[in-house]
C-alpha cells in the first residue's frame, strides 16, 4: 500500500538540464545545436549594431567621401540584417523543436498516468504531482519548452558579459564596478519583485480558477436548466464580481512592489549613467578618448548592465524551472504499488473455468487519504465459483466497491491474498489478469470517437461485424441504426459538436455492447445503472443476466430487488459479510436483508 505523503526529492539544476538534453537527442537532436547558435547570434546583432553609431562617427570625423560613408552604413546594415535573418531562421526552427520536446516529456507523463498501477491513481501525493507536471508544461511559457530559451539567454549574457568586461577595461575600473554594483542592486530588487509575485502565483492561479469556474458554470449546457429554473443568475453574477473585486485587490498589491523597483530602478540608471558620463567626459576632455570612442564606451555601459543582469536572470528563471521539472520528474520515477508488467503469464485459455478466492483478506487503504482507524475488511473470505452470478449490496459506505477493487486486483490487501484458481494473483503479470475481467462501474467513459470505437475501446483495430452483433445483443440496433452516419456515429459532444447524445439507458446498452466485445469470462457490474430509474434498472440488469450466461459475475446493486436472478447474494455490513444466500432464503431469513428489502418496497407498493 502507498502512502499519501509529499515526497520532494531535488534532482538539481544540472541533472534537469542534462535530462531535457536527454530528451532533445532523443527527440529533436537538432535543438541544443539551433539553442547555441541562438545564442550566438544575439550576442552578434549586439556587438555589431555596438559598433554601429561610432563607426558611422569616426567616417564623419575623417571627413570621409559620401562613398565610403554610404559603404560604412550599407556594410552594417547588410550585415545586421544577414545576421538578424540567420536569427529569425533559428528561432524559426528552434521552435519546432522545443514543441517536439515538450510533447516528447508530456507522453511519458500521460503513458505513465495511464499505464501506472490502479492505487496511484487514489493517491494525493500522485494527484498532485501530476498537477504540477503539468503546469510544467501546458503551455509555450512552462520549464519543459521554455527551458530552451532561458539556456541560449544565460549563454548569450554570459558571452556578451565577457566581451563588454573586455571592451570596457580599456575605460576605467571605477565605471565597471559602478555599473556591476548598480545592476546587481537592480536586479536584487526586481527578484524581491518576481519572488514576491512567484510566491503568490498560488493565490492568484485560485482566484483565476474561481473566476473560470463561474465562467464556465453559466456557460454549460448541463447547468442551463438549473440556473433558469432556480434563478439563479443574480447569485453567480454577485460570486463572479466577489472575485473579480478580489482580483483586482491582488494585482494592486502586486502593482504596488512593481512601481517601488521601477523608480529604484530609474534611480540606479541615473547613477550609473552620471557615474559614466563623468569619467568619460573626465577622459574626453583629458584627450585620452575621442567622441567615438566617448559613444562606444557610453552605449557599452548600458549594454554591460543589460548583460549582468540577464545573466542573473537567466540564472534565477533556471533555478525555478528546474523546480518545475522536479516535479515532471518525480512524477516519471514514482514509486509504483505493484509492477503490472511483471510475475508470470497468464495465459487465457478457451472455455476455460476460473476460480476466484479472498481468502483472509485485511484491507483498510492504509496510508492514503481514505484510510481510517479501522480497516474496512478485517479476515474475509469469500469464494466465486465459475460461472456463479453474484450479487453484492448493502448500506453506502458498506465496502461494495471496495470488494469489487480486490476482486479486480486494482488494490492488494494488506493481510491475506486474493488468488485465482488456488494461485495468488500477486505472480501474474497483472495486466494478464486484467484481461480476464469486463467490468462496467458507475463512472463509466465513453471515448471521443464513433460508436464501433467505444465498443471495441479501440480506433484502428475493429471487428465491425462483432461489434455488429453485440449491438444486436444489447438491443441497441434500431438505435444505432437510426442514426445518420449508424455505426460510425460520433459521441461526446464536448468534443465534437455534431455528435449524437445517448440516453441513460441507451448508454447501458452500449456498455453491455462493449462487455459482449472484451467476452471475458469473468463481469463485474459495479452499480452502472445507479442514475436509472428502478424499472429500467431492473430491465438492464436482466439483460445482463442473460447475456452473461456461462460466465462468472459479480453485480452490486443498492435496489435490492434488481440482483433477486442471482445465484447468491452477500449483504455486506460492518466490514463482513452479514448474511448470504438466494433473494429467497434471505427473505425467508427475517433478518437485515429482509429488513431492507421492506424499506426500499414499500416505496414503490401502491396503497389503497
Amino acid at each position: 500500500m502507498i502512502e499519501d505523503v509529499e515526497k520532494r526529492k531535488k534532482y538539481g539544476v544540472l541533472s534537469n538540464v542534462l535530462f531535457m538534453l536527454h530528451m532533445a537527442k532523443c527527440t529533436a537532436p537538432s535543438v541544443t545545436v539551433l539553442a547555441v547558435l541562438d545564442g550566438l547570434t544575439m550576442v552578434a546583432v549586439s556587438v555589431v549594431e555596438l559598433y554601429v553609431a561610432p563607426s558611422i562617427l569616426r567616417s564623419l570625423e575623417r571627413q570621409d567621401t559620401l562613398y565610403r560613408l554610404l559603404c560604412v552604413i550599407l556594410f552594417f546594415t547588410v550585415g545586421i540584417t544577414a545576421v538578424s535573418a540567420l536569427q529569425a531562421y533559428i528561432k524559426r526552427n528552434l521552435m519546432f523543436g522545443r514543441i517536439a520536446v515538450r510533447d516528447a516529456v508530456l507522453m511519458k507523463v500521460r503513458r505513465k498516468m495511464s499505464t501506472c498501477s490502479y492505487p496511484l491513481h487514489e493517491s494525493q501525493s500522485f494527484r498532485n504531482l501530476l498537477s504540477k507536471a503539468f503546469d510544467a508544461m501546458n503551455d509555450n511559457s512552462k520549464a519543459a519548452e521554455a527551458i530552451w530559451n532561458t539556456l541560449s539567454g544565460l549563454l548569450q549574457n554570459s558571452l556578451g558579459f565577457v566581451i563588454y568586461m573586455a571592451l570596457l577595461k580599456k575605460v576605467d575600473t571605477v565605471v565597471i564596478l559602478a555599473t556591476i554594483v548598480t545592476a546587481v542592486v537592480g536586479y536584487v530588487v526586481n527578484y524581491y519583485v518576481n519572488e514576491w509575485n512567484y510566491r503568490h502565483r498560488g493565490e492568484e492561479e485560485e482566484l483565476l480558477k474561481k473566476i473560470e469556474y463561474v465562467q464556465y458554470s453559466v456557460q454549460d449546457r448541463m447547468l442551463a436548466k438549473d440556473l433558469r429554473i432556480f434563478g439563479m443568475q443574480e447569485w453567480l453574477r454577485g460570486i463572479y464580481q466577489q472575485y473579480i473585486r478580489l482580483y483586482l485587490d491582488f494585482g494592486a498589491r502586486r502593482e504596488k512592489r512593481y512601481i517601488v523597483a521601477d523608480f529604484t530602478n530609474l534611480a540606479l540608471g541615473l547613477l550609473r549613467n552620471g557615474i559614466a558620463y563623468a569619467k568619460l567626459l573626465q577622459l574626453v576632455l583629458d584627450g585620452s578618448i575621442g567622441a567615438t570612442e566617448f559613444l562606444l564606451y557610453f552605449s557599452a555601459v548600458s549594454g554591460f548592465t543589460a548583460w549582468i543582469c540577464g545573466m542573473m536572470e537567466m540564472l534565477s528563471t533556471l533555478h525555478r524551472q528546474g523546480l518545475e521539472l522536479d516535479a515532471v520528474r518525480e512524477f516519471l520515477d514514482y514509486e509504483e504499488v505493484f509492477c503490472m508488467e511483471e510475475g508470470k503469464p497468464l495465459v487465457r485459455e478457451a472455455g476455460a473455468a476460473y476460480t476466484i478466492e479472498l481468502r483472509d483478506v485485511t484491507f483498510g487503504y492504509k496510508g492514503t487519504a481514505q484510510a481510517s482507524e479501522k480497516p474496512i475488511f478485517s479476515h474475509l473470505n469469500l469464494t466465486i465459483h465459475p460461472g456463479e452470478k453474484l450479487a453484492i449490496v448493502g448500506l453506502n459506505g458498506a465496502g461494495k466497491t471496495t470488494l469489487v477493487k480486490l476482486i479486480c486486483g486494482f488494490y492488494d490487501p494488506d493481510e491475506g491474498e486474493v488468488l485465482l484458481n488456488g494461485v495468488n494473483i500477486k505472480t501474474y503479470n497483472r495486466r494478464d489478469y486484467y484481461r480476464l475481467i469486463a467490468g462496467v462501474f458507475q463512472d463509466f467513459s465513453l471515448i471521443p470517437a464513433s460508436v464501433a470505437a467505444n465498443v471495441a475501446q479501440d480506433i484502428e483495430h475493429i471487428d465491425r461485424k462483432k461489434v455488429q452483433d453485440c449491438i444486436e445483443k444489447a438491443g441497441l440496433r434500431q438505435k444505432i441504426e437510426s442514426l445518420s452516419e449508424a455505426y460510425d456515429t460520433l459521441l461526446d459532444r464536448n468534443v465534437y459538436t455534431e455528435a449524437t447524445e445517448l440516453s441513460g439507458g441507451e448508454l447501458q446498452r452500449l456498455m453491455i455492447a462493449r462487455l459482449l466485445y472484451k467476452d471475458c469470462p469473468i463481469v463485474v457490474l459495479d452499480e452502472p445503472t445507479a442514475a436509472l430509474d428502478p424499472i429500467a434498472e431492473s430491465d438492464i440488469y436482466e439483460k445482463y443476466h442473460e447475456l452473461t450466461s456461462g460466465k462468472s459475475a459479480v453485480f452490486i446493486s443498492h435496489r435490492l430487488a434488481s440482483t433477486r436472478f442471482c445465484d447468491r447474494i452477500l449483504l455486506i455490513e460492518n466490514g463482513t459479510i452479514a448474511e448470504e444466500g438466494t433473494h429467497e432464503e434471505l427473505l425467508l431469513n427475517g433478518r437485515r436483508y429482509t429488513e431492507l428489502f421492506e424499506l426500499q418496497r414499500k416505496y414503490y407498493v401502491t396503497v389503497p
